[in-house]
């Protein structure tokens, strides 16, 4: 799995243009509220403390690249707190500062300077320079995935104006460039060895004590040029099943579970000591049919597939209600999400008609791939298999280890199961997986159509301009590409009585934990 694709899975996503314009100011934007959403009964946020939080991964998985490749949401979480990113999610704007105190575009978005925040350090004490940016996100572009990483930002288009100011340089005008900045972007020594990359020092809000198979403890960085740190201590304890990450929170071994899932929750309901924080649109979990070839390259035999799904019953039984029904258009978060295309709904006679006008071949079976990395995945295989059976389409649910599944399935396979935290953005999931030079294009779809409207969209200064090329792309994207999004699952984490000020932003921040306190 490359690493974009697990912080891609968490990151908050875009902003429109006029978002990003706006953000050029300095500043912090926080995100951070009580667990269960309101306030901390008048209490005043305190320092001290270990937090205990239980994430999940699997041993056999672990990495401990910034860049690199990550299976485990335990992995990203560390990295998350060890590393800072130029820019994070924030409540005010969707784009807020970080490493990054500012930005700025030339007049024809081509050009970004970004300031670096002052005081900011690595762990060693060691001054943060534009050099270490550019060293960092040029490592970080020549990965496997790095087109997708910053797409449209050559090698050569990242340079050290100063010592403080990092220069990026788009292919294309894009005004949300900047929310690429916040997603991958975490920023090491220059000329850190490879091999050194998992105990190398970093800029965030957290310092490494220890790192054990997976299980690590940090330590307050209180040089962290973002402000105060309240919590002594953070243990990350990592789970390889929801249900066993729930039980730890129940018993009182960990104090947050984090992405623990539905069924979890509603265990949880009937304990007055444990809080639930819920975050609507927060893990778009689609089925991927291929189009490039195959059996599912016909667009009839897609558009049949996704007749064929009750997506109602998909939310109901796949998320125990902690969700919401999909229209094919990834990024459901966005306000310029298109809510007046019609919902596409249940019609198996219009489904078996297009499987017939196809040559489908019925008498095959054909096998869904899936992973049990999410709370839910698998379930949701099992229960489209059942019922596209009824529109005459044989499914054989194949489940895969994490670690082979995005190794061997992901990017290859015909029918496979696909998740996402960046749902804030309809632009931004088309950067990352539709327009055809996508890096992680997940159904091998090259519409030119579509990659016009998206191109459109980026480079529109005006708010009319871009409203309607981001129309214009999500009526493509529902008609004609490749996944079939058949809900929307609330993300959901657990916390014990004594947590305050859990981030509740999505993606990435909701990795922030620097100004989470515990009230004991």
């Amino acid at each position: 799995m490359s690493v974009t694709r697990r912080q891609l899975l968490w990151a908050g996503a875009g902003i429109g243009a006029a978002g990003a314009l706006a953000a050029c100011s300095s500043g912090k934007d926080g995100g951070s509220k009580d667990a269960a959403g309101t306030a901390a009964a008048g209490r005043q946020p305190r320092a001290g403390g270990t937090l205990k939080v239980g994430a999940l991964g699997k041993a056999s998985a672990v990495t401990r690249d910034p860049h690199g490749s990550q299976a485990n949401e335990s992995d990203y979480l560390v990295i998350s707190l060890l590393h800072d990113t130029l820019t994070a999610p924030g409540e005010k704007t969707n784009t807020a500062p970080r490493l990054a105190a500012s930005w700025k575009p030339s007049e024809d978005l081509k050009t970004w300077r970004f300031t670096l925040a002052d005081g900011a350090k690595f762990h060693d004490g060691t001054p943060v320079t534009a050099d270490d940016v550019v060293w960092s996100l040029k490592r970080l572009r020549a990965t496997p995935a790095g087109a997708s990483r910053l797409p449209g930002i050559q090698p050569e288009g990242i340079t050290a104006e100063d010592a403080r100011t990092v220069v990026l340089v788009s292919d294309y005008a894009n005004a949300e460039l900047p929310l690429l900045t916040r997603l991958t972007t975490f920023v090491l020594k220059k000329d850190t060895k490879d091999d050194a990359v998992g105990s190398a020092p970093g800029t965030g809000p957290f310092k490494l004590d220890w790192f054990r198979d997976g299980n690590a403890r940090l330590v307050r960085n209180d040089d962290w040029h973002g402000g105060k740190v309240l919590l002594d201590a953070i243990e990350v304890r990592i789970f390889e099943s929801p249900q066993a990450m729930a039980n730890a929170l129940l018993a009182g071994q960990i104090d947050v579970a984090s992405n623990v899932g539905a069924v979890a929750a509603r265990t949880a309901e009937a304990r007055k000591d444990i809080q639930i924080l819920r975050r609507p649109n927060d893990m778009a979990m689609p089925i991927v049919m291929r189009t490039a070839d195959g059996p599912f390259a016909d667009p009839k035999v897609r558009e049949a597939l996704r007749l064929a799904v009750d997506r109602d019953a998909m939310v109901k039984q796949v998320l125990s209600g902690y969700g919401s029904v999909g229209n094919d258009i990834l990024g459901t978060g966005d306000p310029a999400f298109a809510k007046d295309i019609p919902q596409r709904r249940r019609d198996l006679d219009r489904a078996k008609q297009l499987l017939a006008e196809a040559g489908f071949d019925t008498a095959k079976t054909y096998d869904l791939v899936t992973s049990e990395d999410i709370s839910g995945l698998a379930e949701s295989a099992t229960l489209f298999a059942t019922q596209v059976r009824e529109a005459g389409v044989k499914i054989n649910v194949v489940k895969q280890d994490s670690k082979v599944f995005w190794d061997a399935t992901w990017l290859k396979a015909p029918l496979y199961t696909t998740y996402w935290g960046t749902n804030d953005s309809v632009v931004f999931l088309a950067s990352k997986t539709m327009v055809s030079e996508a890096g992680m294009n997940e159904t091998a779809w090259k519409e030119p159509a579509f990659d016009e409207a998206y191109r459109k969209a980026i480079g529109a200064a005006d708010t009319a301009g871009r409203a309607k090329a981001l129309h214009q792309l999500q009526e493509i994207e529902q008609v004609r590409s490749g996944y079939l999004l058949w809900g929307m699952a609330d993300g959901i984490d657990l916390a014990g009585s004594a947590v305050r000020s859990l981030p509740t932003l999505p993606g990435y921040g909701r990795v922030q934990l620097e100004k989470t306190w515990l009230a004991r």
